[in-house]
């Protein structure tokens, strides 16, 4: 385990964002498909790299104490609400 975690440690964040596309999609960058196996390591060194190495507070990620971050609906609404982008009235749509 020491070794997966040096190697998280030393992982560019590059690669992290590969490993990431991956396992989201299932799909390598070249288009071949992960395996189950694949899928399921490619996940657990995501899971890793974002409790040692990002400090995030986004909906489901991983936080610094290993636990998977959940907002509530107040919480997520609040963080989106925002300025309206454009307004138009109806006899203009």
């Amino acid at each position: 385990m020491t070794d997966l975690l040096k190697v998280i440690d030393e992982m560019p964040l590059a690669v992290y964002e590969r490993l990431k596309n991956a396992a989201e999609t299932g799909k390598w960058e070249d288009g071949s498909s992960l395996s189950e196996e694949q899928r399921d390591s490619t996940l657990q060194v995501v899971m890793l790299f974002q409790q040692r190495r990002l400090q995030q507070q986004e909906h489901f990620t991983i936080g610094s104490d290993g636990n998977v971050i959940e907002l509530s609906k107040a919480e997520l609404k609040k963080r989106f609400r925002g300025d309206n982008i454009a307004q138009f009235k109806e006899d203009e749509l």
